[in-house]
């Protein structure tokens, strides 16, 4: 057929395209068409390196931690005595710590304490401080009170979740081993479970095991209920009261609501004159009480709920 159509002059041009075409069309061989299967088939087998999923092994975290350098460690925090040899340790009957901005405020109006120690926190700068202790100061200090055998602590320095633990073995510990502890700090809106106003200043009190079981008329803050089923404390306020559980220690956690406001400064007073520290003089506290609700504040939103649990 393709010499019949090639004898045709007049389509002699059209045949030539045609053989060509014929010619393409003719079938491969056994051989070449087994090379080109191997060729396809081993293409398929590889790894496109670039767009391949890779195995979830390649997201442990901890195999990620292999080609990165570790993060440095932080100093330990410690103590700094004003004293070149202070009493190891020490032994106070009595241990407050001033967490909360209320609780602060009303430490730094007690008479006749002194300054006999720092916990410094190597992460946190000093500069900025005042030379005589201040509210505005970035630091714990720690105060003997004359008038009673007691120490008080003010933390005014952010204390991360990391941190807490180191700094709750500082302060409840070999150095400084009290017989009760007392721990003030605040309510805050994500931990509670329930409906909190602005307008009305509360307190609840957490307490370890050899607190609950001593005689009534020895316990701490004995007018306060107990805080709510089903709400949380963390950071530092909870690492210095399970230290105190661990140790066998009696303490008590007092959290007051609002975080700020001068209602809460009146509150705490009460319960530390009534329960704490019979016989102690605050009346200086009363002297610029009409600054307090502007240097503590007042939210304007009278209610707040918690969405915990909910």
């Amino acid at each position: 057929m393709i010499e019949k159509v090639a004898a045709d002059g007049e389509n002699f041009q059209s045949s030539s395209k045609l053989m060509v075409y014929i010619a393409h069309l003719r079938p491969i061989s056994a051989s070449a068409s087994s090379r080109l299967n191997k060729k396809k088939k081993k293409k398929e087998e590889m790894e496109d390196v670039i767009t391949e999923i890779p195995p979830p092994s390649r997201f442990f975290e901890e195999d990620l931690n292999n080609f990165t350098p570790p993060s440095p460690t932080l100093p330990s925090p410690f103590l700094l005595f004003s004293h070149p040899h202070p009493p190891q340790p020490l032994q106070p009957s009595l241990l407050i710590i001033a967490l909360s901005s209320p609780s602060l405020y009303l430490l730094h109006t007690f008479p006749k304490k002194t300054l006999i120690a720092s916990l410094i926190l190597p992460e946190i700068p000093s500069s900025g401080n005042s030379i005589q202790p201040s509210l505005t100061d970035n630091t714990i200090n720690i105060y003997s009170l004359d008038s009673h055998d007691a120490l008080l602590v003010a933390v005014q320095s952010t204390v991360s979740p990391e941190r807490s633990h180191s700094v709750a073995k500082l302060l409840i510990g070999d150095r400084i081993a009290p017989k009760r502890v007392v721990v003030l700090g605040s309510i805050r809106i994500q931990n509670y479970r329930g409906r909190l106003s602005s307008d009305e200043a509360f307190a609840y009190k957490l307490e370890t095991s050899s607190e609950r079981k001593s005689v009534i008329g020895e316990k701490l803050l004995k007018g306060l209920e107990y805080y709510p089923s089903g709400s949380v404390v963390d950071g530092l306020s909870a690492a210095l009261l399970g230290r105190c559980q661990i140790l066998n220690i009696r303490g008590v956690l007092c959290v007051s609501w609002p975080e700020f406001d001068a209602s809460v400064v009146s509150l705490i007073k009460g319960l530390l004159q009534k329960d704490v520290l019979p016989g102690l003089d605050l009346s200086s506290s009363d002297e610029r009480s009409d600054e307090l609700p502007l240097k503590f504040g007042r939210s304007k939103d009278h209610h707040f709920e918690s969405d915990l649990y909910t």
